[in-house]
């Protein structure tokens, strides 16, 4: 049999209806084998879907000129806008896309903007394409609720109150939403679309079109996901990692769009709030432990201090370095 990940309707989170238990023992499952899972039921519209796509293959096919309007500079501390090929680093290696970088739309008048905290502010758009900016925030509204039933689902798995997340680290969580372009990539070009990783924060939802290149590193080698319509597929990241001691591990995936034409992509992260202190719950402490010889880029997620945002901050300025340097990160 030919493995694959699961499907979870996580509809019952979102409504509030019967099945929740079944449902959080499948999620457990899920995460416990892969970290990876599908799900269905989640309340992301297939039009919200759609007129995203749309949009973003309009703002792709603009002259590069156009695009740099927007440049992911131009953002200054929210880093928000638009990066070109090759910008965007893997483990240090230029990656093979294109994308747009948004996040919670705040305005000047919110304290976390008011303190400077980086990744935080407004989010840039193109004038002429008001389009995007309606596909976006929309999408923004129905991910955000999305994630927030996931991690509820996530919380029964693991045996605590539905709630727990949200009491103590997503009332105000740190939203990051990424629009990806990757160029079809040659039978004989060793670049990936992005290479081999883990997320940061607590959940991914992703949303991609049908073109494929998704990879998840399981027990029995790297595993294609492929798109199936009308679902979403959900990994956790490195403070979910954190937070179970391990139980739940952040798995390693990466992209390589060989389907001879564009390829779109759409990764939500929903994460702690910037300046959450992520400790590992009571009944998983006693799991932690160095798993850095295991781990892609040997770094111990168990051993580190701190706040979400510094351990944030350390990875994003690894993907921008250049920015980084224009950019004091530290908050």
């Amino acid at each position: 049999m030919t493995e694959a990940l699961p499907i979870i309707d996580v509809g019952a989170f979102l409504e509030k209806r019967a099945g929740a238990a079944a449902a959080a023992r499948e999620i457990e499952k899920a995460c416990r084998e892969f970290g990876f899972f599908y799900a269905i039921c989640h309340g992301v519209g297939g039009e919200t879907v759609h007129a995203l796509k749309e949009a973003s293959a309009r703002f792709f096919a603009l002259p590069e000129t156009s695009k740099m309007k927007i440049a992911i500079a131009r953002g200054g501390r929210a880093w928000r806008g638009y990066f070109p090929v090759g910008e965007e680093l893997t483990s240090g290696v230029p990656d093979l896309k294109e994308g747009l970088y948004f996040g919670q739309d705040l305005d000047a008048s919110d304290p976390r903007v008011i303190a400077g905290w980086p990744l935080h502010g407004a989010n840039l758009f193109p004038k002429d394409m008001p389009e995007l900016a309606v596909a976006v925030r929309t999408f923004l509204a129905e991910a955000e609720r999305a994630a927030h039933a996931i991690m509820a689902g996530i919380a029964l798995s693991l045996g605590l109150d539905a709630d727990y997340f949200h009491s103590r680290y997503t009332s105000r969580p740190t939203l990051l939403f990424r629009i990806f372009h990757y160029p079809p990539s040659a039978a004989n070009d060793a670049r990936w679309g992005v290479g081999e990783h883990t997320d940061y924060g607590l959940l991914t939802l992703l949303a991609q079109d049908d073109a494929g290149g998704l990879q998840v590193n399981t027990a029995h080698g790297w595993l294609e996901v492929p798109p199936i319509p009308e679902t979403l597929v959900c990994n956790i990241g490195d403070m979910l990692d954190r937070l179970t001691g391990g139980y739940y591990r952040s798995t390693p995936h990466r992209v390589r769009n060989t389907s001879g034409r564009e390829r779109y992509s759409f990764p939500f992260f929903f994460d702690p709030a910037f300046d959450a202190e992520i400790e590992p719950l009571p009944a998983r402490a006693s799991l932690t432990k160095d798993d850095s010889a295991s781990r892609w880029d040997k770094t111990n997620v168990h051993g580190f201090s701190g706040s979400y945002g510094d351990y944030l901050l350390g990875k994003v300025a690894k993907v921008f370095p250049d920015l980084a340097r224009d950019v004091r990160i530290s908050s």
